[in-house]
C-alpha cells in the first residue's frame, strides 16, 4: 500500500476532526477510553470521506451514464451508494460515541458538524 504524505489534505481534515471530537469526549471514563479512541478515529475518517463524496455528488449529480457497447444506461452513481452507506455507519458510530459520554457531558448540540444545515439547504 502506498504511503500517504503527512501533508495530504485528507489527513489534515482527519486530524482536525479527531482533535474536535477528542475535546468533546475528553471527560469519558478511562475504562471506555479505548472504545472512544477507536470510534473517534473511524468517525474522523468517515467525516473526511463523506465531505469528499458530497462535493463530488454536488458537482457530478446523483446519476451517471454507463456505456454498454452500442448504448448506455443511466444509473445511480456509485458515489451516491457509497455516501449513503457511509453516512449510515457514521451516524451509528456517532450514536455509540454519544452513549459513552458521562451524564454531565456537554449537550449533543456541540457535536454539530453542519450536516443538518446542508440537508436543510437542499430542501
Amino acid at each position: 500500500m502506498p504511503e500517504v504524505p503527512e501533508n495530504h489534505e485528507k489527513l489534515k481534515q482527519i486530524r482536525k476532526e479527531k482533535t474536535r471530537l477528542n475535546k468533546l469526549f475528553a471527560e469519558v471514563d478511562e475504562k471506555k477510553r479505548k472504545v472512544v479512541d477507536g470510534l473517534v478515529e473511524e468517525c474522523a475518517f468517515m467525516r473526511a470521506e463523506l465531505t469528499e463524496l458530497r462535493e463530488f455528488i454536488i458537482v457530478n449529480g446523483v446519476v451517471d451514464e454507463m456505456p454498454q457497447g452500442n448504448y448506455s444506461i443511466i444509473r445511480e452513481s456509485p458515489y451516491v451508494r457509497t455516501y449513503h452507506t457511509m453516512i449510515q455507519r457514521y451516524t451509528t458510530a456517532m450514536k455509540e460515541l454519544l452513549a459513552l459520554l458521562p451524564k454531565n457531558a456537554p449537550a449533543a448540540s456541540m457535536l454539530d458538524d453542519g450536516f443538518d444545515d446542508f440537508v436543510d439547504s437542499r430542501e
